[in-house]
């Protein structure tokens, strides 16, 4: 029987079948998955009254009413307490931590022994000078002249002028004692960092121990960030090309970026007199970065959705667009 099969005939035929049916099962494999299925995350979209109107688009930050207020310290040292942690709410002028004041306090106490020292030069001064005056007084009122020497008189006049100079010594060196020991309580006030306004605890990047810096170049991270939080700010920015278009005063439609299904009205604060260029990115991969924003500012109502920070989209009525204004009429 293998003598009678035929290469050509029969072997070739079978093996062109099967390598057809390969062929297609690794295509029917290969094949994309072009099932419909609901989209992971659901794209922005303007509700209510501006789903159908004109409007302008923006993406924008959270950020408390305050903006985030960079806590730094005003004199370098190690840090000896840190009374804050995130989340906390702080009242306006609450100690947020402390640096070491040890040789602030030193001072203090050597102008503190110093103005002692010089209550006690006063005191002494005044009584040679009470004395002293008393001594010419008593010269100057007898009757008769004979009946005290001039060097005598002369000697009191120089005693009662020693005194005096004493004295106004004595209390200049009270005066420079009670400014150093100013200076003191100044610079120990300066080691205890407190909340400038009420607001909460947004970051601590210190701890105990750690050595701080005033910050002067810039590029240091804060030492706390804190904010008021309450109510909420979003920061929009709104690309140069659409300022035009858009209708301030007018509240905005917002929502967190990444949950799409909530929006809430954002009412209206203010725009921000310069436009600037372009710094908060979205990471989106048709987004410009070479282009200069003015950036609206609206308050968000008390909600759980956002926080500061938090990236998010908003939507905001646009003007409508201006008629044509009627030609002028021709001359005759």
């Amino acid at each position: 029987m293998l003598r009678n099969l035929s290469f050509s005939r029969q072997i070739l035929p079978v093996a062109a079948v099967i390598g057809l049916l390969f062929a297609v099962y690794m295509i029917a494999i290969g094949l994309p998955d072009r099932s419909l299925a609901e989209p992971a995350e659901q794209p922005p979209k303007a509700v209510g009254a501006l789903a159908n109107a004109p409007r302008v688009a923006g993406a924008g930050v959270v950020e408390p009413a305050s903006e985030v207020i960079d806590i730094g310290s005003a004199l370098s040292g190690l840090v000896t307490e840190v009374r804050v942690r995130p989340g906390d709410k702080v009242a306006a002028g609450e100690v947020l931590f402390t640096v070491d004041a040890r040789a602030a306090r030193a001072s203090l106490r050597q102008a503190e022994a110093a103005i002692g020292e010089a209550r006690a030069a006063i005191a002494e001064a005044s009584a040679a000078q009470a004395t002293a005056r008393q001594q010419l007084a008593l010269y100057r009122s007898l009757a008769d002249p004979a009946a005290v020497s001039r060097a005598e008189v002369i000697r009191a006049e120089g005693e009662e002028a020693a005194a005096t100079s004493r004295l106004g010594l004595a209390r200049a060196r009270l005066a420079a004692a009670e400014a150093a020991a100013a200076a003191a309580r100044t610079e120990i006030e300066r080691l205890t960092v407190r909340a400038p306004i009420a607001g909460e605890i947004l970051a601590v990047n210190i701890r105990p121990g750690e050595f701080v810096a005033t910050q002067g170049g810039g590029n240091s991270q804060p030492f706390i960030q804190m904010g008021q939080t309450t109510p909420l700010h979003v920061r929009v920015d709104i690309d140069e090309n659409e300022i035009a278009r858009v209708a301030l005063g007018q509240p905005a439609v917002v929502s967190p970026r990444g949950a799409a299904e909530l929006h809430v009205s954002a009412r209206f604060v203010r725009a921000e007199p310069q436009v600037v260029p372009k710094r908060s990115l979205t990471n989106s991969a048709a987004e410009r970065v070479d282009v200069r924003v003015l950036q609206l500012i609206y308050e968000l109502p008390p909600s759980d959705a956002f926080r500061v920070g938090q990236q998010i989209d908003a939507f905001i009525p646009a003007r409508g667009k201006p008629k044509d204004a009627p030609r002028a009429q021709q001359g005759a």
